[in-house]
C-alpha cells in the first residue's frame, strides 16, 4: 500500500509539471475545454520568434488534442493583416510581440474581450488590459547590443546611453527596427516619447537616423547581426541579445542604457470575429499557466514572466538584467497616441524615411 500510494503522488507531480494549472472555476474551465474539443482546431499568429511560438503551439495541441495552425510574423505585420481584414479573421488568437501594436488593434476594434480566469495568475494589473483585450506573458528590457570586437577594431567604446548613440563615430553602426512592422520600433519611439517629451524626441530620431546603417522588418533583426558584425550595435530587446550569446557569440555586450530604459509586455489576444471562439478562450487560459510560459527558456527564449507561479529564467538574472529597473512606461499615454507619434516619427525624418523604410 504505502509502494502504491508513493506511485500515485509521484505520477500526481509529474503530471503537475505538464498540465495547466487552472483556476478554481474547474466547471467553466470543464465546459470550455470539451467546446474547444468540439470546434477541433486553432489558428495562431505568433509576434515572438518562432522556435518559441511553435513549442508553445505543440504543448497546446498535445494537451488539448486541438490541431494547431501558426503563422510567424512580425507585430506590425500582424495588425495591418487583421485591419484589413475587418472583423473576417483568418487566424483566432495572436502571441508574443510588444503590446503597443495590440493597444493600436485594440482601439481599432479588433480585438475581442475576455475576462480569462487565469488571470489570478499574472503578478499585477499592469500585466493586463483592463477591458481584457489582451494579457501579458512576459515582460522584455530594451536596450542595446554592441560588438565589442569590431569596437575594438574601430577605437570605440561601447555605448552607455541613447544619447551616446547620436555621436558622429558610430555612423553606419547602428540597426533598429521599422516602426512600420516592428512593434519593438514602436516601443522605442514611445520610450524616448515619454523620457524627452515629444518634440525633444523628434529631433531625437532625426539625428539618429544619421548613424543607422538599416532598419529592419522586424524587432530582433538587429540582435541576429550583432554577432557576425554585420551590426556593430544593434537596439532591441536585450533577451534577444542572450540568445545570441548562448548561441555562441560571446562578443556581443548587453547595455541597459544610463539614463533609463523601458520594457515591452509580451502578450496574448483574441481577434474580433474569430471562428474558434472556444477553442481562443481555452489558449488564452491555457497562455496564464505555467505549462504554457515554462517552456520558453527551454527554446532560446529568455523573457521575464509576468505569472506568480512560473519559473523565472535563470539566464537573464545571470546576465544581470533586473526586470524592476526600468521607467514607469505609461501604456495609456501609448495605448492613445502611438498611431500619432509613429506618424510625427517620419514626419521629423521626411526625405530621408523614403527609401530605408520598406515593408517588402
Amino acid at each position: 500500500m504505502k509502494k502504491l500510494l508513493v506511485y500515485l503522488l509521484s505520477l500526481t507531480l509529474l503530471l503537475g509539471l505538464f498540465l495547466p494549472a487552472y483556476a478554481e472555476n474547474d466547471a467553466y474551465m470543464d465546459e470550455l475545454i470539451a467546446a474547444a474539443k468540439a470546434e477541433g482546431e486553432l489558428v495562431i499568429y505568433g509576434s515572438c520568434e518562432e522556435a518559441h511560438v511553435a513549442a508553445v503551439a505543440k504543448n497546446f495541441e498535445s494537451i488539448y488534442g486541438i490541431k494547431v495552425y501558426y503563422t510567424r510574423l512580425s507585430t506590425g505585420e500582424v495588425q495591418a493583416k487583421i485591419t484589413e481584414e475587418k472583423g473576417n479573421p483568418s487566424a483566432d488568437v495572436w502571441f508574443g510581440g510588444t503590446t503597443d501594436p495590440y493597444n493600436e488593434t485594440a482601439a481599432a476594434g479588433w480585438l475581442e474581450p475576455y475576462e480569462a480566469k487565469n488571470a489570478v495568475n499574472l503578478i499585477g494589473d499592469s500585466y493586463r488590459d483592463k477591458d481584457g483585450q489582451w494579457y501579458g506573458i512576459y515582460k522584455g528590457i530594451l536596450g542595446f547590443m554592441a560588438n565589442t570586437e569590431e569596437l575594438d577594431r574601430l577605437g570605440l567604446p561601447v555605448p552607455e546611453g541613447w544619447d551616446d548613440l547620436l555621436k558622429p563615430e558610430y555612423k553606419g553602426l547602428i540597426w533598429m527596427s521599422n516602426p512600420n512592422t516592428a512593434g519593438t520600433a514602436k516601443l522605442i519611439i514611445n520610450t524616448m516619447v515619454q523620457m524627452k517629451g515629444h518634440d525633444e524626441a523628434m529631433k531625437y530620431f532625426v539625428e539618429l537616423d544619421k548613424n543607422i546603417a538599416q532598419y529592419t522588418k522586424s524587432g530582433s533583426g538587429p540582435s541576429k547581426k550583432v554577432g557576425i558584425g554585420e551590426c556593430v550595435i544593434g537596439i532591441g530587446f536585450l533577451h534577444d541579445g542572450i540568445t545570441q550569446i548562448l548561441s555562441g557569440y560571446d562578443n556581443i555586450q548587453l547595455v541597459i542604457p544610463k539614463e533609463g530604459t523601458s520594457y515591452e509586455i509580451g502578450a496574448t489576444a483574441i481577434f474580433k470575429g474569430n471562428k474558434h471562439p472556444n477553442a481562443a478562450k481555452l489558449w488564452i487560459e491555457y497562455c496564464l499557466t505555467p505549462a504554457a510560459v515554462d517552456i520558453a527558456k527551454e527554446h532560446d527564449a529568455y523573457q521575464f514572466l509576468v505569472l506568480k507561479n512560473a519559473t523565472q529564467p535563470q539566464q537573464a538574472t545571470d546576465f544581470g538584467l533586473d526586470p524592476n529597473n526600468v521607467i514607469d512606461y505609461d501604456f495609456e499615454d501609448a495605448k492613445k497616441n502611438t498611431s500619432n507619434y509613429v506618424k510625427d516619427y517620419f514626419d521629423a525624418l521626411g526625405a530621408a524615411a523614403d527609401d530605408r523604410f520598406k515593408t517588402e
